[in-house]
């Protein structure tokens, strides 16, 4: 039985040996490895090798680096000019603008300028002309003696003056036309108020206008109208026809009728001079 264990033990011990023997045959091979003549350079040349290699990477980094650094500058320089380019667009857009503003500014104001101007040349025309009228009033004013000339009475729109002189009434009407004027005519109430007024100092009688003869055969004015009988009633001859005519006469206010051949004084009229604003 001892003998049985003894053999069991030593199976054991070969079994547990044999790693050893294998791990002693590998440091042996190593051993003759380190031995070996071509160990140390292959080493030195792997070693180079590594630290070439590593020396290329940090390299390689670094100009990585600088190429990145160097991008981003670029980069914001770009972006740099691309604000400034843009704020220059904005600014030229904004200048423009302004610009255009203020030409449409301007020419408003050339409209509203050109339209005063319009208006002033028209008040300045306007008082041109105005000047002008008041220039030749003022002339007319200066050459102007008044409404009638002189010894003339003047009443209203008319002046009248009475002879000095007594003819029949043809010549009287004669006289009156050398006058630039013609014989009395009667055209209102306040005409015939007037001339009483005015021949109440005398008592001689005074030729009018105022006739009956042929072909007419009706009692007419001078320039040819009618004799309006509310004006006035006519006394005396009214209904006689003489060869001569039948002519008016006015004495002391009242109008009369009688033979044209007859000599008494006379009134003239004519239209007075008036300045009437233009």
């Amino acid at each position: 039985m001892s003998l049985e264990m003894n053999c069991d033990d030593s199976k054991i011990k070969t079994m547990k040996d044999q790693p050893d023997e294998k791990l002693n045959a590998r440091k042996a091979r190593g051993l003759n490895f380190l031995s070996s003549p071509w160990w140390c350079p292959a080493t030195v040349t792997l070693g180079i090798l590594c630290l070439g290699l590593l020396v290329t990477i940090i390299v390689q980094i670094m100009q990585f680096s600088q190429v990145s650094d160097l991008l981003k500058q670029q980069q914001a320089n770009l972006t740099q000019q691309e604000n400034a380019l843009e704020g220059q667009m904005l600014a030229q857009q904004q200048a423009e603008e302004a610009s255009q503003e203020s030409q449409k500014e301007l020419k408003e104001m050339i409209n509203i300028l050109t339209e005063k101007l319009d208006e002033k040349s028209k008040k300045y025309r306007e008082l041109q002309r105005q000047n002008l009228n008041l220039q030749e009033a003022l002339k007319r004013a200066a050459n102007f003696s008044g409404p009638c000339p002189q010894n003339w009475i003047w009443h209203r729109e008319s002046c009248y003056i009475f002879s000095s002189s007594a003819f029949n009434w043809a010549k009287s009407r004669e006289n009156c036309l050398s006058l630039d004027a013609q014989l009395l005519k009667i055209n209102s109430t306040e005409d015939l108020e007037f001339i009483q007024k005015a021949s109440a100092h005398s008592d001689f009688a005074f030729w009018m206008g105022l006739s009956h003869r042929k072909p007419s055969n009706s009692w007419l004015w001078e320039d040819g109208s009618p004799w309006m009988s509310h004006l006035f009633r006519l006394q005396g001859a009214v209904s006689k026809t003489y060869s001569s005519g039948t002519c008016a006469y006015m004495q002391r206010g009242i109008v009369y009728a009688d033979n044209c051949i007859l000599v008494a004084f006379s009134i003239c009229q004519k239209k007075a001079n008036l300045l009437r604003a233009q």
